[in-house]
């Protein structure tokens, strides 16, 4: 692992790259683990594991299972699950989410093995606002800071707190959105983390230390410690961060941010991504170094993102853990036993408009790629789909009859392209994601889709070719990124196999 504070000539960023927002990290041993928000998603809360901060390999969801989360069809897109807390305490480990829908609130769930299985959530109804935090003091006792900021004390085993929230320190006096909170002891003080500024351009990352984990706080003087606003560093949006300390004694964050392409304003399309930064410590207080982006020197071994096969055959009972639907995934309508070696869709909403549409999808998580996938359409319609959200998204669609592709921006809904199906029962569907070789001017968009057919000598017949800046962030709002997945409208479709490679840009 990365042992001097030069990361910005050891590694490149992000080191989780595409939508893996509010990372939240601890270390056990030389071990490292880390947890994300998944907002609409099934299965919730990412679980990642590395050794040396640099290379995550996905491991789990901690909500992986119904009787864990059991999110409505009529959830909207960016609500769910947001801003995991985890943490390693006596022996287990322990992570705290929201469930942002009404009577959901905050839930606990615990493991021995961070790779599964997790409890059955432990409900906190004491707990107010989002965001929480666990954090141990000397003599056991167990606090929760929640966005605010506000803290009062839990028994995390249940889920009981105990006396009346109170208000801790809310960061710099106008800035909005205090959040995010994670409270540490380290040396001499207790230090309260946080994100303020809003998750945009204006986020930052502030801190504050008392002798007591309960306060008084008393401001960094150099707050905000970490932000980029108003600076034209290639990574925007940097913030929700939390701390750790490595078996060398160095000290480094995690942070999400953004990486906007394109012309004014910039358009970030996969989502906020986790990034990673050395910390250093000067009177008592961290300061944070260059979050780099570029690549490190030639020959350096350390390569960001997380090692995951390309292509997936569908060869195993159940689907990787990367693979994520839309607030669920019911046994009726996802199999890769009903046909074997194939992932069968059995369709439920008409379209990928509805928010029950039976879609599995993993992130697109490299600023040009493609995908691909071997599509049995004969006994239903279906196919392959870049979705942002239900208002916003592209898709190549196979029929019995023909191909057509589909797009979706906001309230309009048009069919692009269509031809008759090519000769045979299986057609291979793709999508080609390319960046622009430079933002030409102000309104260049962040990059091109195209859609098409792959033909049996290997080459692409391009159908349609659509702007991406209509399935960005900055135009469709949220908190998500792009994922890219198959489908099926009607009736079963059957998918052989499903590829995904990163382009050069």
């Amino acid at each position: 692992m990365p042992h001097q504070h030069q990361a910005d000539s050891t590694f490149a960023n992000p080191v989780i790259p595409g939508f893996y927002p509010d990372p939240s990290i601890c270390r056990v041993g030389d071990d490292y683990y880390l947890a994300c928000s998944s907002f609409e998603y099934f299965p919730g809360v990412p679980l990642f594991h590395s050794r040396d901060l640099v290379h995550w390999t996905q491991i789990g969801n901690a909500l992986d299972r119904p009787s864990q989360l059991c999110l409505p069809a009529d959830l909207p897109s960016s609500a769910g699950i947001y801003a995991p807390t985890l943490r390693h305490h006596d022996g287990r480990f322990w992570l705290i989410v929201t469930d942002v829908r009404e009577g959901g609130g905050n839930l606990i769930v615990t493991a021995t093995d961070p790779a599964g299985p997790w409890s059955d959530p432990v409900r906190a109804p004491g707990v107010p606002g989002i965001d929480p935090d666990l954090a141990w003091d000397e003599d056991g006792t167990c606090w929760c800071t929640v966005a605010g900021v506000s803290q009062v004390r839990i028994d995390p085993s249940t889920g009981e707190t105990y006396g009346t929230p109170h208000r801790l320190w809310s960061g710099t006096p106008g800035a909005k959105a205090p959040e995010a909170p994670h409270l540490y002891r380290i040396g001499g003080y207790w230090y309260l983390l946080m994100a303020e500024g809003g998750t945009e351009r204006g986020h930052g990352v502030s801190i504050a230390r008392g002798r007591r984990p309960t306060g008084p706080f008393e401001p960094c003087p150099a707050n905000p410690i970490l932000t980029h606003r108003s600076t034209d560093h290639p990574i925007q949006n940097t913030g929700h961060a939390d701390l750790v300390q490595a078996p060398d004694d160095s000290w480094w964050m995690v942070l999400l941010g953004v990486r906007p392409r394109g012309g004014t304003p910039g358009w970030h399309v996969l989502g906020r991504e986790t990034f990673l930064a050395p910390v250093t410590w000067a009177d008592g207080w961290p300061v944070v170094g260059e979050v780099p982006l570029e690549a490190p020197a030639p020959g350096w071994p350390l390569l960001p993102g997380p090692v995951e096969a390309s292509r997936d055959d569908f060869d195993l009972n159940e689907v990787r853990p990367s693979w994520i639907s839309p607030r669920d995934r019911p046994a009726e309508h996802y199999s890769t036993k009903e046909r074997s070696g194939w992932l069968t869709l059995r369709a439920r909403g008409g379209s990928l408009d509805e928010r029950d549409v039976v879609f599995a999808g993993r992130r697109q998580q490299h600023l040009s790629c493609r995908g691909r996938t071997l599509v049995d359409p004969a006994s239903g319609r279906g196919g392959l789909a870049v979705r942002l959200d239900e208002r916003h998204h592209y898709e190549i669609e196979a029929s019995a009859t023909d191909v057509r592709v589909i797009a979706r921006v906001g309230s309009l809904r048009t069919v692009v392209a269509s031809k008759p199906l090519p000769t045979g029962p299986t057609v291979v569907l793709g999508i080609n994601i390319t960046e622009p070789p430079a933002a030409h001017d102000a309104r260049t968009g962040p990059d091109v889709i195209s859609l098409g057919i792959g033909e049996p000598d290997g080459t692409f017949t391009e159908l349609a070719t659509l702007d991406g800046r209509y399935l960005s962030t900055e135009v469709a709002g949220g908190f998500t990124g792009r994922v890219i997945g198959m489908y099926a409208a009607e009736g079963t479709v059957h998918f052989d196999w499903f590829g995904y490679e990163a382009l050069a840009p």
